[in-house]
């Protein structure tokens, strides 16, 4: 891999002496509201250097931290499955490679790429997936691959009891049926996070973390496709993703800011933040 020319902020560590890959995923060809998370990681990379390297809230600096980011994929936007199988490949090199994959979207479909490599490597793992939306829809409009449908392909690799899903706050009625069978779901908020980290983390078990920022109230990032009122706080964010960050992630990601649907850049401004947060809570 070559170094990306506009990397994030304070993550530019050489591709071998790296803990952790970034690499952007900039698809949105099954958005089913309002489209343009496709420029979601590029506006991350560009704006990031409005952020400082320190963070406050934990004490530490990208600085110390050993992250490669390796720029954006070239997606296929006429084929989901195409793009899956490239996020898919450019995981799996990472894996390889024996450092921790960290994705940024695009629309929440990509994520089905980089679980795909990570459960080759770990069938037992789980998924912790921070949301608004269930994700759950065995199809979208007649169509399986999805950003709608996302964690129910998830869930036909990992099975019941592995995928674990807070603050969702939207879904159509079978979803929330198919999550009461089949998945450990906590709507609305982060209630009983803290419980279930402290158990993943005494067990080891490898964890799969995946954020979608709409989890986000709108009044505090209003800059996606499918806003749902009733979301968490940025702090609450914050607090909760240091949580995971406990347990034994292999793979995460974060997705669907559209930074064109907020002319402010607040949100991009805070797409940047949770993933400096996220970079240094894993940066153990």
């Amino acid at each position: 891999m070559n170094p990306n020319i506009e990397t994030f902020i304070g993550c530019d560590c050489p591709f071998e002496m790296a803990d952790i890959v970034l690499f952007g995923a900039p698809f949105d060809s099954t958005t089913s509201f309002r489209p343009g998370a496709r420029f979601g990681s590029s506006a991350m990379r560009h704006e990031s250097f409005g952020l400082e390297t320190y963070s406050p809230y934990q004490d530490k600096d990208l600085t110390d931290c050993r992250v490669f980011d390796s720029g954006d994929l070239e997606l296929c936007f006429g084929s989901a499955e195409a793009a899956l199988h490239d996020i898919e490949a450019r995981a799996e090199e990472i894996l390889s490679a024996g450092k921790l994959p960290l994705l940024l979207g695009g629309e929440h479909l990509v994520t089905l790429g980089s679980v795909r490599a990570v459960h080759k490597r770990h069938p037992e793992m789980h998924i912790i997936h921070f949301d608004a939306h269930a994700d759950l829809r065995d199809d979208y409009l007649g169509a399986k691959l999805s950003h709608a449908c996302v964690i129910r392909r998830c869930h036909e690799l990992v099975g019941d009891g592995h995928i674990h899903q807070f603050c969702i706050r939207s879904g159509d009625r079978e979803e929330f049926r198919f999550a009461k069978d089949h998945t450990d779901l906590h709507p609305f908020c982060f209630d009983g996070l803290d419980t279930l980290t402290e158990a993943l983390a005494r067990s080891g078990a490898p964890v799969y973390f995946t954020i979608d920022l709409d989890c986000l109230d709108p009044s505090a990032f209003p800059g996606t496709g499918t806003p749902e009122a009733g979301g968490v706080t940025f702090p609450q964010l914050l607090e909760a993703i240091r949580m995971v960050a406990r347990t034994n992630v292999v793979g995460a990601d974060v997705n669907e800011l559209a930074p064109m649907l907020d002319p402010s850049g607040v949100s991009t401004a805070a797409a940047c933040k949770v993933l400096r947060e996220l970079l240094l809570a894993l940066s153990e």
